[in-house]
């Protein structure tokens, strides 16, 4: 299938493959991303992180999958927007659009705020607002020139993030050779007959699975893609599991080498974990990573991300059709890239203080979204098609459903209500645009 089968016109550059759309998804991933809220899930889980992640990992793959199969069908930028759209009707498919619209938009503020606030902590002499416009102005740069440009960096950043993986597994398993904080590798981060409880891990896996959201915007670089409507698919499904082994290994580790050490703070729980692996250079270490890895790395994805959501969406006049204006040397929606650097540094200095609410809002978009999306598939293939392969198209999107439903129950009731009233926004800006401006959508 081409894009010109579902009315558009093919203007962005095909460029990237499986390998550029896997790399793509492990830095909007950020395989570090458990350094963050280590803290978080141990203390939840009484120390079975590895376990939680592992839960999470199982949980998500129906997401993943559901992907798979959406993109397959329609192999077209906006993500869930253009599977709701087009897998059921086109006010559904805003819906989606306008729910994920939350995420993506506001993922980039948000790994720009983290970023920000980290790197201020380590040189207090630079403003947040120096950082922030610091990674804003690079990444935005570098998403103009290309989505080729773009891979490219994305390939170079994520060897470093391996490397610090590396290092902290290897002084971690050394340190725990040699009995560092009186403690040895155990199945106990897997599983602690003492300490399992399943409502207890259940809940400490509603925070882990945050750190698997972001493998879907791969989804936004289907018209990008070279090589056959499933290599979207694949690279989707290819991102989470990848990221999920890399998760579940570092949280064994720490967990491990961490029991019993009284934590300080749940913020920089892994940090200190790091300093006894290692010391205070590999604590350091740990702490740039994570900074440089959220302010370029998973910024530089998000950004793209969200910028072709806009296009897309602006394409069908959903949003103002200025943002699908694709750049005509690089052949990128440079004015969607520019309209969300601006975003992104306003919400970011306004949330600076308050990232955890910030975070909260982030995931009840990109909840949200998968729940349309898996009623996308389960209408397009059960409902439309008269599929009888209902293990891959009821099933599986049915578990993914009760998965993101159990999440965004446990979700913090703030996020909950912005989530609500954005949604209603959503729903009234529909209804002008199509009933008062009639315009045709």
């Amino acid at each position: 299938m081409s894009v010109e089968q579902f009315g558009y016109k093919q203007e962005l550059k095909r460029t990237l493959s499986y390998w550029d759309l896997l790399i793509y998804g492990l830095i909007f991933l950020v395989p570090i991303a458990p350094f963050g809220v280590y803290g978080y899930v141990s203390d939840a889980s009484h120390g079975m992180v590895a376990l939680a992640y592992m839960i999470g990992m199982v949980g998500m793959i129906f997401t993943a999958l559901s992907y798979a199969k959406m993109s397959e069908a329609f192999p077209i930028a906006g993500s869930v927007y253009a599977y709701a759209q087009h897998g059921i009707n086109q006010y559904v498919g805003f819906i989606a659009g306008w729910a994920i619209l939350l995420d993506y938009i506001l993922i980039p503020a948000l790994t720009y705020a983290v970023s920000a606030v980290s790197l201020h902590a380590f040189i207090p002499a630079l403003p947040i607002w120096f950082w922030l416009a610091a990674f804003i102005v690079f990444n935005t740069v570098i998403n103009i020139c290309g989505i080729e440009f773009t891979a490219k960096a994305n390939k170079i950043i994520l060897v470093l993030e391996f490397g610090v993986i590396v290092i902290f597994v290897i002084a971690g398993i050394i340190a725990l050779s040699k009995g560092v904080n009186h403690t040895s590798l155990t199945i106990k981060p897997l599983y602690d007959s003492s300490k399992f409880n399943l409502q207890m891990v259940m809940g400490a896996v509603s925070i882990a699975v945050l750190s698997f959201l972001g493998f879907d915007a791969i989804s936004t670089l289907s018209e990008e893609v070279k090589g056959g409507r499933k290599v979207v698919g694949k690279a989707t499904v290819s991102a989470l599991l990848v990221a999920g082994f890399l998760f579940i290994i570092q949280t064994w580790i720490a967990s491990d080498l961490g029991r019993g050490l009284k934590l300080d703070n749940l913020d920089t729980a892994f940090y200190q974990v790091a300093e006894l692996a290692g010391g205070s250079w590999l604590m350091n270490l740990t702490i740039l990573a994570t900074a440089f890895s959220w302010g370029i790395a998973s910024a530089l994805a998000s950004q793209a991300a969200i910028s072709r959501l806009l296009y897309s969406m602006g394409r069908d006049r959903k949003l103002p059709v200025a943002l699908a204006k694709v750049h005509p040397k690089f052949r990128t929606p440079y004015v969607s890239t520019i309209v969300v650097a601006v975003i992104s540094f306003i919400v970011g200095l306004a949330f600076e203080n308050n990232i955890a609410t910030l975070t909260n809002i982030v995931n009840f978009g990109a909840l949200t979204g998968f729940l349309l999306l898996h009623l996308s598939v389960i209408n397009h293939y059960i409902v439309r098609q008269k599929s009888k392969q209902y293990i891959k198209y009821l099933l599986f999107p049915i578990l993914g459903l009760l998965v993101i439903v159990y999440v965004l129950y446990g979700m913090d009731r703030l996020a909950l209500k912005v989530g609500f009233l954005w949604t209603a926004v959503g729903v009234v800006y529909h209804f002008v645009l199509a009933r008062v401006f009639k315009v045709k959508l």
